[in-house]
């Protein structure tokens, strides 16, 4: 058994919000060939049939005004290119079409293809280039926040494609439910910004609050003190405010907020993991996006095993049912630990779903109680006495000292 995996004792995960993983790490592939990311082969239509490359001019802010489009209907546009034959396949050939539905300028439209060069993110780039970047880490669903977040506490959404709150089903239980009522009991925490950014998680939010909510303070204080709980999902502050200490701007780089104030947030919390030096070497770290905000990427989403639920076709507003049974559109994900060799690219297919599969299958075992969407998806740490541990990216026998570091 790797060593990195025998001394693995937490789990942390990092959900940014709505950016594509072409718009963030495309421009990789030219430090990389392995690196799924954008070519110039790459283009989208706009709406008066000219040919739209992607181009390195995004900007941090003032340029994704309006919010694209990222609900069920617009997403589907997206990736069907208007299609709605029964036979139809995707194509990711109507992101510039539906920018523009927003506008009405073509102009505008175009910049939905406009990516990052790898100089402008300087934290997330050299993240996904010391550690493993995922080529193929989906959305689950072709659709917007709420629904993709309820997979990755859930491993289902419950039927829902769109931003209305959810009720959980019976027996299907949170991750961090499941965690702190299993024999022995293991320790789990949502951490969200602030008490005015709040948290996505309303459902668990109602329930067990002390044991399983701290705010981002609290993150930052307990990676100090070595108190992390097993497992904990890290939410960014989601709107600009005022508190007693001046004002918060909003670091989760949901268009159109300050994708620097992301990167400062995503230093932050790395190396305050990093500084400890047993929370450290103990520690596997996912830095993930909910989903793609209506920003191009050119990989087709796959299929999967549907889910137990279906979606009708008015929910989803496209005239058409949805099964579950096929991902969303590409995101940004990388798994950072001082036990994962440096420039490592990750080819299997993962989804929100892995990360409850994996948090369950590592401090759990088998868990009866699971969505089929769980249960099929891929696990980025394989358990210590799984047959596929070799698969394991915490590969290294002696842990590495040339990590970055970042002044935050």
């Amino acid at each position: 058994m790797p060593t990195g995996l025998d001394k693995l004792q937490h789990i942390v995960v990092l959900m940014m919000e709505n950016r594509s993983f072409d718009h963030m790490l495309g421009s990789l592939k030219a430090a990389d060939n392995r690196i799924d990311g954008v070519t110039d082969q790459l283009n989208n239509p706009d709406t008066t049939g000219a040919l739209v490359k992607p181009q390195p001019l995004a900007q941090f802010q003032g340029q994704l005004d309006p919010d694209p489009d990222h609900h069920f209907p617009a997403v589907d546009l997206q990736i069907f290119g208007g299609s709605k034959a029964p036979d139809r396949q995707p194509d990711m050939q109507g992101f510039v079409k539906s920018y523009f539905n927003q506008r009405g300028d073509v102009a505008h439209s175009q910049k939905i293809m406009y990516y990052f060069k790898q100089a402008d993110l300087p934290v997330l780039t050299t993240l996904a280039l010391e550690f493993a970047v995922f080529n193929r880490w989906f959305a689950s669903i072709p659709g917007p926040t709420i629904c993709n977040r309820a997979f990755a506490h859930y491993g289902t959404s419950f039927g829902r494609v769109d931003m209305s709150p959810f009720d959980v089903i019976e027996p299907i239980k949170s991750i961090y439910t499941r965690l702190i009522n299993s024999n022995p009991k293991r320790t789990a925490k949502v951490y969200y910004y602030d008490t005015t950014s709040s948290t996505m998680e309303v459902v668990n939010l109602l329930q067990n609050q002390p044991e399983l909510f701290g705010t981002h303070q609290q993150f930052l204080s307990d990676c100090d003190k070595g108190l992390l709980p097993d497992y904990c999902f890290l939410e960014p502050n989601y709107n600009d405010h005022e508190t007693d200490s001046g004002e918060q701007v909003a670091n989760d780089q949901h268009p159109d907020h300050d994708v620097q104030a992301g990167e400062l947030f995503i230093a932050e919390v790395y190396m305050r993991i990093k500084r400890n030096p047993k929370l450290w070497a103990s520690t596997a770290l996912l830095i993930v996006y909910d989903e793609h905000g209506g920003i191009y990427d050119h990989v087709v989403p796959p299929a999967c095993p549907p889910d137990n639920f279906t979606a009708s076709a008015n929910n989803t507003g496209t005239g058409m049912e949805f099964k579950f049974d096929r991902l969303g559109v590409r995101v940004p994900a990388i798994l950072v630990s001082p036990w994962i060799p440096k420039n490592t690219v990750e080819n299997r297919v993962f989804d929100h779903a892995s990360i409850p599969g994996t948090v369950t299958k590592f401090f759990l075992g088998d868990f009866a109680a699971r969505s089929p969407r769980e249960v099929n998806a891929d696990v980025f740490i394989e358990p210590q006495a799984s047959p596929r541990a070799d698969r394991n990216l915490l590969s290294l026998d002696t842990m590495r000292t040339d990590c970055p570091e970042f002044d935050v």
